[in-house]
């Protein structure tokens, strides 16, 4: 299948909505179709309805955490194999770890990382 005819989407799951938005642009900006969501039910949800190719997750979330996501979506048949880059402030090399053996492809702290540098990290994983 060639991939430059579909879009590359690309959910984000974060509950800071300034932080949301400003990745949310940064991603249309770089051709990414995205999708948002700002807590961890909605999240999963819309990771079912819609797909992405790569999913962005916070582990901080009202509702369902996102280790929780994680879990449901590793756990899903439909989504298992959608790659998930964490990026959170939780540094805790116990979380990093956790994260990491629950399946997803990257860890982020945010602090350390700027937008462009995610992005970065995004087509790597999806090209």
């Amino acid at each position: 299948m060639n991939n430059k005819s579909k879009k590359q989407s690309i959910l984000i799951v974060e509950d800071d909505i300034f932080l949301s938005d400003l990745y949310k642009t940064k991603m249309e900006l770089e051709g990414f179709k995205v999708f948002t969501a700002y807590d961890g039910e909605k999240g999963f949800e819309l990771a079912q309805k819609n797909l992405p190719d790569i999913i962005l997750l916070d582990l901080i979330l009202p509702k369902l955490s996102g280790f929780g996501v994680l879990e449901k979506i590793k756990a899903n048949k439909a989504i298992k194999d959608v790659p998930v880059i964490i990026l959170t402030n939780l540094s805790q090399k116990s979380d990093v770890d956790k994260g990491l053996k629950m399946g997803a492809n990257d860890y982020l702290i945010k602090a350390h990382f700027m937008p462009s540098e995610v992005v970065e990290k995004i087509k790597k994983l999806i090209s």
